[in-house]
């Protein structure tokens, strides 16, 4: 068993820095179901088989041709005349001896008419190429039972990816660039004996030098509040006082000359960090807010229930502060007084962590919920996480495409620059309408282009008819659509691929936060946008 998870370290060991043992167990127990294995579809796979997902399904009714081999790794001259789905997964699962990969040779279509809650089974469900009636029939089937559905395509040199998740919590959403959560505006108890504990000015040369920044920036923040009314620095000029006083305390030699400390300069350089108000951001507040955290039931999900213990504790013995956060950066100072001090944060983190483990355990008991429901290792990974929690809800596609709830606004706000993003948005759907009129997209066979150039042009304006939308649509982006002939450009394929692998890693380890709701990328210009429809 040991050898098998040191050699699982040393195969996963790149992810594992990304998402950690948690992460990867996690993955290791989705179950992935994707429609249709086009040179998209696989390619997406690819990028789950490889970091190890438990298992997966194929479900395809089409039959291997050549033009599939044409654009397609994982089918070969070999699998002409095969089903798609047998074909695919037989090549995928050469990729990953870990990953169970399993086919059905039936089209989505027929599954959805004699037993559609075979979607319920599975973690996400992944449609790739699919014409909008079947993403429309699959995803209010998919909606009804919280399982997320992620719709992607590729037509010609344009990517398309769209999100569909009632609610989706995250609790390591792994910002950017995080401030960290030191208190030096409310130092709590332990941290003020440890400071206390340091005298700045009757230590030796070699002490002094190696005092960590943030009992430097703490003792001289204590002195400034005295004389200064309680307030901290606030303004540039304040701060700068600040960083003046603290350069003051910079050992002199028997010259006069300040002597090289780089722990004083560290101090003064985190100035701005550390003066940072201690507050709950207001994407907290807002989550504290919401019904699913005030009303807990034995129905709300662990998230939930954590959320509504961690705001207790804010109300109480928080007194308005979030659990400690309970690490420090890495700075200039000797081994022993680094360690000292960050065991006063880490105690500290743990006995916030340890008084939200009791709440949570009032709030179970109180739904009929045994302790145990919820484990004191995710009770901690919370309190750590609690500064950054987001949750995601997307708009179903039924909404979406309603002529009464479509996101009229988002749509003309972004046609503003007729050669934005947007634009290919509403091809899309164009060509969705001419799939559903002539039972084939436009421009598949060259004798059609110039046709069909004049179909797609009445499914354009038909579009913007039913929804009620004054904008104008140039004729280029018609003919270009049509000169696609929804050809899947291998290039392409294994960008949008790769990135919708990316957003399914994200719903499956509930990590980093996944778009909201509809992602478009233009291969020929090498942009890409975000839209809320």
């Amino acid at each position: 068993m040991a050898a098998t998870k040191a050699s699982k370290e040393q195969k996963y060991d790149r992810q594992l820095r990304l998402w950690g043992d948690h992460g990867q167990e996690t993955l290791e127990n989705a179950h992935v179901c994707l429609i249709n294995a086009t040179a998209t579809g696989t390619e997406l796979l690819k990028n789950l088989v490889l970091p190890g997902i438990g298992a997966f399904t194929i479900v395809d009714g089409h039959t291997v041709s050549g033009e599939d081999v044409g654009n397609n790794f994982f089918l070969s001259v070999n699998s002409i005349g095969k089903n798609r789905a047998q074909a695919a997964t037989e090549l995928l699962q050469e990729l990953n001896t870990d990953v169970s990969g399993n086919f059905v040779e039936e089209s989505p279509d027929k599954l959805l008419d004699n037993d559609p809650e075979f979607f319920h089974r599975f973690t996400i469900v992944i449609g790739v190429q699919l014409p909008e009636s079947t993403s429309l029939r699959l995803g209010s089937v998919l909606w009804s039972a919280s399982v997320p559905f992620l719709v992607c395509k590729t037509y010609g040199l344009i990517g398309y990816m769209r999100l569909v998740v009632q609610e989706h919590t995250v609790i390591e959403s792994h910002p950017d660039n995080a401030l960290e959560d030191l208190r030096l505006d409310h130092p709590f108890a332990d941290f003020k004996n440890h400071t206390d504990s340091y005298d700045l000015d009757t230590m030796d040369r070699k002490d002094h030098s190696h005092t960590p920044w943030i009992i430097i920036v703490a003792k001289y923040l204590e002195k400034w509040l005295a004389e200064h009314n309680g307030q901290p620095p606030k303004n540039y000029k304040e701060k700068e006082a600040f960083r003046h006083t603290i350069r003051e305390g910079i050992m002199k030699n028997e010259n006069g000359v300040p002597e090289d400390e780089e722990n004083f300069e560290e101090a003064i350089k985190n100035v701005n960090t550390a003066l940072n108000p201690t507050k709950v951001p207001s994407t907290v507040e807002d989550l504290f807010n919401s019904e699913h955290c005030k009303n807990i039931t034995s129905e709300s999900l662990s998230f939930w229930v954590m959320l509504r213990a961690v705001k207790e504790f804010v109300h109480n013995e928080g007194e308005g502060s979030l659990p400690l956060r309970g690490s420090i950066p890495d700075m200039i100072a000797d081994s022993q007084k680094f360690i000292n001090l960050q065991n006063v944060y880490r105690e500290k983190a743990l006995q916030d962590a340890a008084t939200v483990s009791k709440h949570v355990e009032c709030l179970l008991h109180s739904v009929g919920k045994p302790p145990e429901t919820i484990s004191e290792s995710d009770i901690k990974l919370f309190c750590k996480n609690a500064s950054f929690l987001r949750v995601v809800r997307c708009r179903s596609l039924a909404e979406e495409y309603s002529v009464d709830s479509v996101n009229k606004d988002e749509i003309t706000s972004c046609m503003d620059n007729p050669d934005g993003e947007m634009v290919f948005y509403l091809m899309f759907r164009a060509v969705d309408r001419f799939y559903q009129l002539h039972s084939r997209y436009p421009g598949v066979y060259n004798y059609q282009v110039e046709e069909d150039i004049s179909k797609l042009k009445l499914c354009v304006n038909s579009l913007l008819q039913d929804y009620n939308l004054n904008i104008n649509i140039k004729d280029d982006y018609v003919h270009e659509f049509c000169r696609y002939g929804a050809a899947e450009p291998h290039t392409v394929s294994a960008f949008l691929g790769g990135s919708a692998a990316q957003e399914a890693i994200k719903i499956i380890s509930h990590q980093f936060v996944p778009f909201n709701n509809t992602f478009i990328y233009n291969a020929m210009s090498q942009t890409s946008a975000t839209f809320q429809l």
